[in-house]
């Protein structure tokens, strides 16, 4: 259990956020699950040696974060991230009228091995360190739109199965929180053009060197723990990338 508040990194902080960095700490150990109350105000406090006020303002920034909600005379709880949240938050490749549908997934291929030496900095691995790799094809409206191929670590998804990931419910993300309780709360993205390599060209239906966006995204988990890493490639003929709203605050 987190008993205290964080050391020597975070001193110069203010008192909230070293109580915010104490709650998110205990989050990442799996201290509370998603659903799960967290103790009450009272007892958090005492156990974090703050007063109410300090201990609620640092509630409050996990609650406006979606990270924790509250529920008017029952407590507080750890948020769980319906379908709707996860889709809307992060899936944002939409029709050029601005409409986003739901996508049909068809798993192409799935395999366990050795990170790479970038794939273990990006995901913090170590040497020897294995990863699962797979890929999903996406159609919107009948069309072939985007191949994901995402590598996840096998220390946190330990028994994913390629039936597990052919027969899930919900979106991944959902699925990555029901079935392993983790939840992605922020990524990271780069966009950039490229062109279809062979693979790529057969799974869209494309010409083999035609023009594709290549999104990279880097998907955390509490404490920014990085627990995906993503390069989608998508046909843009009829389709774009919806990027953030003006005046939107970026995923925290």
């Amino acid at each position: 259990m987190i008993s205290a508040l964080p050391g020597d990194a975070h001193a110069g902080a203010p008192l909230y956020a070293q109580v915010k960095q104490a709650v998110l700490d205990a989050l990442s150990h799996g201290e509370w699950k998603q659903g799960e109350a967290i103790p009450p105000e009272k007892q958090l406090a005492e156990r974090f040696g703050v007063s109410i006020g300090t201990l609620r303002k640092a509630i409050d920034e996990l609650s406006s974060e979606n990270i924790l909600v509250r529920q008017q005379g029952r407590g507080t709880y750890v948020a769980v991230h319906n379908r709707n949240h996860h889709f809307f938050k992060f899936f944002r490749v939409v029709g050029q009228d601005g409409v986003k549908t739901y996508p049909v997934t068809t798993l192409l291929k799935f395999r366990r091995l050795r990170a790479t030496g970038a794939l273990r900095d990006a995901l913090q691995l170590g040497t020897g360190d294995q990863v699962f790799e797979f890929s999903n094809r996406l159609v919107l409206n009948g069309d072939v739109v985007m191949v994901d191929t995402i590598t996840v670590p096998e220390p946190r998804f330990k028994g994913l199965t390629e039936q597990m990931l052919r027969e899930r419910p919900s979106t991944l993300y959902n699925f990555y929180q029901d079935a392993f309780n983790i939840n992605v709360i922020a990524t990271d993205e780069r966009l950039r053009a490229c062109g279809a390599d062979e693979t790529h060209a057969d799974w869209l239906g494309v010409a083999p060197g035609a023009p594709l966006l290549e999104v990279r995204r880097l998907a955390y988990s509490y404490n920014r723990e990085p627990v995906e890493w993503r390069v989608s490639r998508v046909n843009t003929e009829k389709y774009e990338y919806l990027g953030q709203a003006p005046g939107t605050p970026p995923a925290s």
